[in-house]
């Protein structure tokens, strides 16, 4: 009896054993990564950074800077009236993405991966550029800390901020190597995972970013020499191309191309008609100057409505009183392709580079041509980036033609002006560069009331004065307080 009840045991344990041999590999999916690589992280990161700051500049930064508005706002807020609320989405999303960016590096740096080390610093610069610019002094030194137990970093001065990232940029700049591939791949912005060659083209793009970005921040301190050798730092990027290039063709820009796969979609690629263009309209001050050059972005940008049995484009008021409310659909809003455009993931271009040189060939620096000269260039720049044709003479008609006549201010005020529209969909630049410059000079509509300034930075996420409320006292004192008015360190 005890036989026939063993064999047959013994029978199914040899099943069992036999149906386990090999289980685990056959139930390894063949396409998951068996190890974090820093290819494996950075399409991810690259993905999702760029739809925060893509959302960021529709939802905020073109209604603050009077590219649109909304149809109606009874209540009395609304960034257009300068109300500026706490920044909790974007100081959460940033800091994530921080992490990854640190974890990448740290990856990295252990595979002896200079390339992707070089990627990592330009994405951290690029992040931290945007978030000391937005709130002022930020968790830097100590941010990004939690795995060795700082759950409560300390706020960095923006100043210092500011010395580290120019200097990480130098070192990103230094540590790329076109000749070399990207060993692991990932990368979704310039795809520099591969040689042409003996040449890796995308590794070169990367390097005219890092340089065109750190032209975009020394600029943006400029009045801040003697603290840091802002003029030093331009002069010696500008003297030596070869190994500080910059942006000098479209194909250099550093845009995140929409593949338009799953799962890497434009994000309003699935945007309802009334979340994307019903609620919001663009405004007279932005569509006017336009509509009097014939500007041919409008036709990318923008709808058309009736006048009669005309089809134009036309703006409402910005900053309107709480009483008006204006008509669906009767005025021009966001175009329908830019959904699915591509391009729409816009980072740094070659116009904004051109821009730059005008402002600095106007200050005196050497950059080989005149400011009408880089002007001009930053117009056709914007127009090709958008895949607008030119109209021959375009930047020679009235309302566009650069006055070198005229005094330095009205020229910086012309070349301010063109690149506000370069900065379409470009998160907050164009924010920040009216606070450096005070251009473009913005209609104050009658409906904002005469205590509403307008705003210099974000206060902080109201969340902190639990989380972290020690830090943030201190920071809070050393800016002066935490409101919309307060001035960060280089608008001073």
């Amino acid at each position: 009896m005890l036989r026939k009840i063993y064999f047959p045991l013994l029978f199914l344990a040899g099943l069992l054993i036999s149906c386990n041999d090999g289980f685990e590999e056959l139930n390894t999916d063949p396409n998951r990564p068996k190890e974090i690589t820093p290819g494996v992280m950075l399409g991810q990161l690259q993905y999702k950074i760029i739809n925060s700051t893509v959302n960021a500049s529709r939802n905020f930064t073109h209604e603050l800077m009077q590219v649109d508005a909304p149809r109606a706002s009874a209540g009395g807020g609304g960034l257009h009236r300068y109300l500026v609320n706490p920044g909790t989405g974007v100081w959460t999303n940033f800091y994530t993405y921080l992490s990854d960016i640190q974890d990448i590096y740290v990856i990295a740096d252990k595979l002896n991966e200079n390339n992707y080390k070089a990627i990592s610093l330009i994405y951290k610069s690029w992040s931290y550029s945007i978030l000391t610019d937005l709130y002022g002094d930020v968790p830097y030194s100590q941010a990004t800390k939690a795995l060795e137990g700082n759950f409560k970093p300390t706020f960095d001065k923006q100043k210092d901020i500011y010395i580290q990232i120019l200097k990480d940029l130098q070192t990103a700049n230094n540590l790329l190597d076109d000749t070399k591939a990207l060993t692991y791949g990932g990368d979704m912005l310039y795809h520099a995972n591969a040689l042409s060659g003996a040449k890796n083209h995308g590794i070169l793009k990367w390097k005219k970013f890092c340089n065109s970005l750190r032209l975009r921040l020394l600029l943006r301190l400029s009045k801040k020499e003697g603290e840091i050798n802002v003029k030093e730092q331009i002069t010696s990027i500008l003297a030596d191309p070869t190994n500080n290039p910059v942006f000098t063709i479209n194909s250099d820009e550093a845009i995140f191309r929409y593949p338009g796969t799953f799962p890497f979609f434009n994000p309003f690629y699935n945007a309802r008609q009334v979340d994307w263009r019903d609620g919001n309209y663009f405004t007279k001050f932005f569509m006017d100057k336009m509509n009097l050059t014939n500007d041919p972005r409008r036709a990318v940008w923008s709808t058309q409505v009736k006048s009669d049995t005309e089809a134009i484009y036309r703006g409402i008021e910005s900053g309107y009183p709480t009483t008006l409310e204006y008509a669906v659909g009767a005025n021009s809003s966001y175009a329908d392709g830019l959904k699915t455009l591509p391009q729409l993931g816009v980072m740094m271009t070659l116009a904004e580079v051109e821009f730059i040189k005008a402002e600095l060939a106007l200050k005196g620096f050497n950059t080989g041509s005149t400011p009408g000269q880089h002007y001009e260039s930053g117009i056709a720049a914007s127009m090709t980036q958008w895949g607008a044709n030119v109209p021959a003479g375009f930047a020679k008609q009235p309302g566009l033609l650069f006055d070198a006549n005229a005094t330095e201010e009205k020229q910086l005020e012309q070349i301010m002006l063109q690149k506000y529209y370069a900065y379409f969909f470009v998160d907050y630049q164009s924010w920040f560069e009216k606070r450096r410059t005070g251009f473009p000079v913005l209609p104050r509509g009658s409906g904002i009331p005469v205590e509403n300034i307008f705003p210099s930075r974000v206060p902080y996420p109201t969340y902190l004065q639990s989380l972290n409320p020690e830090a943030l006292k201190t920071a809070i004192a050393s800016m002066g307080g935490d409101n919309s008015n307060i001035k960060v360190w280089w608008e001073k």
